[in-house]
C-alpha cells in the first residue's frame, strides 16, 4: 500500500461514490453507515435525519470516520478521514437538497426531499484531524489486474433500464 498526499487523488472528492460513515453506539460498538457526502474544500458534509441512530451516536461521541473508496478506476483510490464531527440543523433542507443533486440530479433529488416533508434534517460536519489516502493506480503491475465481477443481478437491471425496457427478456 502506498500513502498517498491527498491532493494527489484530484477529482476523488467530486465523484458521487458512497462514503461509509463509522460512529460509536453506547456499548462502543461501530456502527457503519453508507452516506452520501459532500465536501465543501474544508470538512466533509453529510446529512442526517435529526434524532436518528447516526445523530444521536455524534452527538454523544462526536469521534467519527468517513471513509471513500472509488468504484469506477480499477483499482481505484481510496481515502479515509477521522476527527470530530458536529452537527447542526438543516434549516429548509437545503444541505440534504445539495447533497442529494450530486448523486440523483436536480429533479429527482428535489422528489427525493420533498417525500419526507416532517423530516427534520441536520447536517455533520467533520474537518480531517487525520487522514490515510491510498492511490492503487500508480502500482504499474496493477493495471494488468483482472477482477471477476458477478453477473449483473436483475436489481440491478431493474434500476438501470429505462422503464419501457423493464417488461423485456434479460
Amino acid at each position: 500500500m502506498q500513502q498517498v498526499d491527498l491532493r494527489a487523488l484530484g477529482d476523488l472528492f467530486a465523484q458521487p461514490w458512497l462514503a461509509t460513515l463509522a460512529t460509536y453506539r453506547k456499548d462502543d460498538t461501530i456502527l457503519l453507515s453508507a452516506v452520501w457526502y459532500e465536501w465543501d474544500g474544508d470538512a466533509f458534509l453529510v446529512s442526517l435525519v435529526a434524532g436518528d441512530v447516526k445523530d444521536v451516536h455524534i452527538r454523544r461521541r462526536p469521534l467519527v470516520s468517513l471513509l471513500i473508496a472509488e468504484e469506477a478506476a480499477y483499482p481505484g483510490r481510496m481515502l479515509e478521514v477521522s476527527g470530530t464531527a458536529s452537527v447542526r440543523p438543516d434549516p429548509g433542507a437545503q444541505d440534504i437538497l445539495r447533497i442529494a443533486t450530486r448523486y440523483l440530479g436536480p429533479d429527482v433529488a428535489a422528489r427525493w426531499v420533498e417525500q419526507y416533508p416532517a423530516l427534520l434534517w441536520a447536517t455533520m460536519r467533520l474537518v480531517p484531524e487525520r487522514t490515510r489516502a491510498l492511490d492503487h493506480r500508480n502500482v504499474p503491475f496493477l493495471a494488468e489486474a483482472e477482477p471477476v465481477y458477478p453477473e449483473t443481478t436483475e436489481w440491478r437491471v431493474q434500476m438501470t433500464r429505462p422503464a419501457s425496457d423493464r417488461g423485456a427478456a434479460v
